[in-house]
Formats: structure tokens, sequence, C-alpha cells
């Protein structure tokens, strides 16, 4: 993909005090080769901007103040460490562009630290953004959001205070991606199971007549056609999977025969043909519950619902239904609503299910390249330069 060249590439954005450039890994050229930068929601819509800058330093007018010459600009996280904030590594890569400021050390010095800060970095939906966050902080410029998805966020709210919302969806798409075709050669094979069976201390042989179900050849439907999707549907040829997708909008006939993805204009021609449907949208209000009852029937009962962007997108009760009256065979889920589950959500207590805990984008490198796509939207946003990944409300 486009991270070894995009690491090579010449600066696009001077960034302040003369620091190294992260902003030009996330909207050169290479990103957009693959037609997958360009995803709107009904909520929000995205733009990527390619543009050749100057070279040349900025000072930071903080409303009444300007930056001194060396001055980094203060960025409020919720934590450093613990159970939920940001990862000691990642903490060292803010402190490079930023004086961090945590929500206890805000919080009992507001006075003195409202004024500094200009941006807020968003790990695992952390710090909560609210209004009151949002009138203590004059100066905020830019809300950074670690990850894709920004359901969390009220973004007619935050733009209505003239501040900024960004998140990275290019850090994102390939481990996304690949948690989705590891969770449907998981469930297809019964992996979870099979390795319960083998480590039991009960275990006396293996029965001949435990079986799964191929990939290979399969029909996969995906549901949500935009950067991690694609990616789906690249790594699904490999398995000579024949691919059908859904989408608002439909890809150009080049994208389609690239990866051999076949357009249904309606959902439920999918569902009806898919021995694999993967969910790959964004929470938005039309995709709450988008898949409930109705459309779990009109799947095959041998077909395997696998879900990748976010829990409330299918109604959980109704899936329950499903899974225990075998109108499906499976289901894979990465996500779910609330997370994690009460510890008595039947979900749980169901052998035909597996559940990760939102493990989607939870790799060593992709928490790094988050971190550094969020901190190259800061930065241009402090700088007045085109920002790679800014999320508008519609």
């Amino acid at each position: 993909m486009f991270r070894s060249k995009a690491l090579s590439l010449s600066k696009l954005i001077p960034l302040m005090f003369g620091q190294s450039n992260l902003a030009n890994k996330f909207f050169h050229p290479v990103i957009a080769s693959h037609g997958l930068c360009c995803h709107r929601s009904v909520i929000y819509k995205q733009r990527y901007r390619m543009h050749q800058l100057g070279a040349g330093r900025r000072t930071i007018s903080t409303g009444t103040k300007v930056m001194a010459e060396g001055e980094l600009p203060a960025v409020l996280i919720l934590d450093i460490g613990g159970t939920h904030g940001i990862l000691e590594d990642i903490a060292a890569l803010l402190k490079k562009h930023f004086h961090l400021i945590t929500m206890k050390e805000f919080l009992g010095n507001k006075e003195e630290m409202r004024k500094k800060i200009q941006s807020v970095y968003v790990f695992e939906c952390r710090p909560t953004i609210d209004r009151e966050l949002l009138e203590s902080l004059p100066n905020l410029k830019v809300i950074a959001n670690s990850g894709v998805g920004v359901d969390h966020l009220d973004l007619k709210m935050i733009s209505s205070f003239g501040v900024k919302v960004t998140n990275t969806p290019h850090a994102v798409a390939d481990p996304t991606a690949d948690i989705g075709m590891a969770l449907m050669l998981a469930s297809a094979r019964r992996l979870v199971e099979g390795c319960h069976i083998a480590l039991s201390p009960g275990t006396k042989y293996f029965a001949v007549d435990w079986l799964g179900v191929e990939v290979t050849r399969a029909t996969l439907g995906i549901i949500g056609m935009g950067s991690i999707g694609y990616k789906v549907a690249q790594r699904a040829r490999a398995f000579n999977m024949r691919i059908l997708y859904h989408n608002r909008n439909r890809r150009r006939k080049e994208e389609e025969e690239a990866v051999g993805a076949h357009y249904c204009a309606k959902m439920e021609d999918l569902l009806q043909q898919s021995d694999f449907v993967m969910l790959v949208v964004n929470l938005t209000p039309e995709t709450h519950k988008l898949i409930g009852k109705k459309e779990l029937g009109l799947m095959k009962p041998t077909a395997t619902l696998i879900n990748i962007s976010r829990g409330a997108v299918i109604d959980q009760d109704a899936l329950v239904e499903a899974l225990q009256n075998k109108v499906i065979r499976a289901a894979a889920l990465d996500v779910t609503y609330p997370e994690p589950l009460p510890r008595d959500h039947p979900l749980l207590h169901l052998n035909n299910i597996i559940i990760t805990p939102h493990i989607g984008t939870a790799t060593v490198h992709a928490t790094r390249m988050m971190a550094e796509e969020a901190i190259a939207n800061m930065l241009a946003v402090l700088n007045d330069q085109p920002i790679p990944s800014e999320v508008f409300p519609k």
C-alpha cells in the first residue's frame, strides 16, 4: 500500500518550528490511486485534498496572543496509560509536536490551561466532547479523532464553535479489512470452537463429522463499499470469491473490474445470494439497525453475518433470535452495542457466534499510523494549511 512509499515523500506541509513532516503520508496521490478517498455518509462528508505547498515556518495565532518561537501548542488528552489513557508510545510521539495536558490537569487548573489548548486528541472516544468542554476552550481549533468513525462526536455542535474535526481513514483501512477476513475465516472453519476442543482436558478424540464451510469460491456480500469495504474485496478476490456489494453510490466500472465486484442496487438481492455478508458502513440514523429480523430472514440458512462497522448497525435482539433458531448459520462480530456487552447478554452464550473486543485497528502499526495521521491533521489546522482528513457536518 501507500505507507512505505509515503514515508519517503518530500515535505508538503511546513510544520511549526522546524518539526518533521507527517501530513504528506495521508494525502499523496498514491493513496488516491485505489479510488478509496471519497467515502461520504448522510451525516457527514469527508474530503481529502492534494495540494503542493511551499516551504517555510509559521507561528500559530491563539486569538489575542501569538505563540513564541519554540513554544509547543497544547493538546488536551484524557490521560496517559491506565485503562482509558493513550499509550505511552503514542504520548511520546505527540510530545514531539505538542505540549500534552491531561483532563485531570485541565480540570485542576482551568483558568491557566483553558486558553493554551488549541487541539483535543480523541482516543477510543475519549475525552468526551460536550458543549461544556467546548465553551471552556476559547482557543480550540481542532478535534482530532484517532480512528475513522465519528458517531460519538456531535459534528454540528462542534462546528457551531468554529472548531474543525478530523479523523484517520487511511490508517484504519488495511487492519480493519484484515480483521474482517480473519472473522470470516475463523467462523467458516470454526477456529475458536476447534481451539477449545483441542485444548480441553476432556477431549479424547477428534470427531470426523466436525465440519466447517469453505471461503474459497463462496459468495461474499459487502454492505458499504468505501475504503475498508474495497480493501475487503481486494483480499476476497485472492480466495476466488464471488463478490457482491451494496453501496449508496456505485463504484466506477474500472474499480469494480479490478476486484471482480458486482453491484447490487437493492440490499435485499445481496442478502439473498451471499454466503457471507460483511457490514462495513458508518453508523448513521439511516444505518442504525440496518440489519433486523426482516433482513436476517432474507439471508441463506447457511450464511454468516460479519460486522466490522458499529454494533448498533445490527438489531442485536433479532440477531439472537436468528442464531438461536438457525435462521442463519453463524455470526462474527468485532463490534457490539454496548461494548463490552453485559455479561448476561444472550449473545455471549451462543455457540454459533464469535465476538472480538473491537480490535479492528488494534495493531502496533495501525495505532502509530492513526496517531501520525491525527498529528498531521492537527498541525495542518494550526498552520492554516489544507487538512488531509477533515470531516464536515452535513
